[in-house]
């Protein structure tokens, strides 16, 4: 029997009501009419199987690990899934975020009301990385859907920063950062939509890279806002990001956001040789009122390490780098309402792969919405009453001004070969207690985006590394470069890593 049936009368005139129209029985009856060869269509449709990528390696679901085995409660899930037998990740142990598809193993994407979902895929990204040789450790804990640049807003608890417990790993890509700098494995995927990769990767002490969007295939990981979504690389060396960027970068043909995709072997920028580099110091990128005198102090020795090595460092103005975050809100608040909440994940006008087992899963938030976190609520609350009120035409504006926001960065890049910047106004902040203000949660959230997600609009590739610490918390300096040059990115950052011990820098 077909899953799709024709309406009865009154459903009929529900829908109708629904789109602002009222139907008469006349009209009823007639357009009752109009549907069986639709349905026809759609009882097809249903008897057919899915178009899906194969899963091809073997793997068990794993076990969701306790106590010791889980002390900065970053794992979600272990579940050791074998790759190839040679490549170029032959013996690296790589963790997944846990809004990343490992078929057969449960993902919740930090989410109460996803948990019991088993994706029936594996992302590109996985597959590539076991076609590499490298071997999936599990998934590790997200934020709520994603939404927060802390660690406290998971529905399985917060994750603690091995930096210093009790105090934050970053977020949403929470657990990823904290398995790499607790030495549990070298390597992890992270997602970024307003900093998610480079939040936790500073705020732990790690080497997170944002790539040029489009550049790593996003089939598999559940969306967020198509023009957003980044997922990207994340680890304790400069070599193994750039290794694993290698294995995931280029077009897959399932994400038509892959346009003019200019791929490299970023493992041969790794020269430890900074010499010449053209570097422009942001100004507008210091200075917050949220900012940390000591984080600001840190990034600024960092640029003087550049110099000494050899690159030309000199402070250049964008003002509309400011602007940035302000661009961003509509895309994120409104994008994300309309595509993965109102959208059930995918949305719809898009010739990418969907996985129709994970937008049947996700439907069903509406029926547990009040579980959702206050950030995911706030979020889109007010998504929701804007789109009402005005049509999505902020969301449009912020679309066109971000071409703006692009051309203005790429204006200063055409003389530098490289932007410097805090990464982060502030170190990691305290986890906040669990009867903590409501305020509060909501601000340890958000108060960290202002340089981190204007690249995110933009789509320029961007590298957090770490600086320096202060009372044992870490501070990152964020390298940005021209689209599709990850490897000027990378010959940077090397140079810089091997230059020094940076956990003996202090302000």
């Amino acid at each position: 029997m077909a899953t799709v049936k024709l309406p009865t009368p009154s459903e009929l005139v529900a829908v109708g009501k629904q789109l602002g129209m009222n139907l008469s029985d006349g009209d009823v009856a007639f357009f009752l009419e109009t549907m069986p060869g639709s349905v026809a269509a759609y009882g097809l449709l249903d008897g057919m199987a899915d178009n899906l990528p194969a899963v091809r390696y073997p793997r068990a679901p794993g076990y969701r690990p306790e106590g010791e085995e889980n002390r900065y409660n970053a794992w979600y899930y272990k579940a050791e899934v074998k790759g190839a037998s040679t490549g170029k990740l032959a013996g690296k142990r790589v963790a997944l975020k846990d809004n990343v598809c490992l078929a057969g193993v449960p993902m919740m994407n930090g989410a109460s009301t996803l948990e019991g979902y088993v994706p029936d895929v594996d992302a590109t990204i996985v597959t590539r990385i076991l076609d590499a040789g490298g071997t999936i450790a599990g998934k590790v804990h997200c934020e709520y859907f994603c939404f927060s640049g802390g660690s406290h807003t998971s529905a399985a608890g917060p994750v603690h920063n091995p930096r210093k417990m009790g105090y934050s790993a970053g977020g949403s890509s929470s657990g990823s950062a904290a398995v790499v700098a607790a030495g549990e494995v070298p390597m992890a995927i992270g997602g970024d939509q307003g900093g998610s990769i480079r939040i936790p990767a500073a705020y732990c002490g790690i080497y997170g890279m944002k790539p040029t969007h489009g550049l790593v295939p996003y089939t598999g990981v559940m969306p967020i806002e198509l023009t957003l979504d980044h997922t990207g690389p994340m680890s304790a060396t400069v070599a193994d990001n750039a290794l694993l960027l290698e294995v995931l970068a280029g077009p897959d043909g399932l994400d038509p956001r892959q346009a003019g995709v200019k791929v490299d072997t970023y493992t041969k920028a790794l020269t430890g040789d900074a010499t010449a580099l053209r570097i422009g110091l942001v100004k507008e990128g210091f200075g917050f009122p949220t900012s940390e005198g000591v984080v600001d102090a840190l990034v600024r020795k960092g640029a003087e390490r550049f110099k000494e090595l050899g690159a030309s460092v000199e402070e250049v103005s964008i003002p509309m780098h400011l602007l940035g975050p302000a661009i961003w809100t509509p895309i994120a608040v409104e994008g994300a309402t309309w595509q993965m909440m109102n959208g059930n994940g995918y949305g719809f006008n898009w010739k990418g792969l969907y996985v129709t087992s994970l937008i049947d899963a996700h439907a069903g938030w509406r029926a547990r919405a009040d579980e959702l976190s206050d950030t995911l609520k706030a979020t889109i609350l007010f998504g929701q009453y804007v789109l009402n009120k005005h049509r999505g035409h902020y969301y449009a504006k912020a679309q066109n001004l971000a071409r703006k926001l692009k051309a203005a960065y790429d204006a200063a890049l055409d003389r530098y070969d490289l932007l410097l910047m805090p990464t982060l106004p502030m170190r990691a902040t305290k986890i906040p207690a669990p009867d903590a203000p409501r305020m509060e949660i909501i601000a340890r959230a958000f108060e960290m985006l202002p340089n981190t997600a204007p690249f995110d609009v933009t789509g320029h590739p961007a590298l957090t590394l770490p600086c320096g610490t202060s009372d044992g918390l870490p501070a990152g300096l964020m390298l940005v470069g021209k689209h599709w040059d990850e490897s000027t990115i990378y010959r940077a950052a090397h140079a810089f890593e091997q230059s020094h011990d940076w956990m003996k820098v202090t302000a």
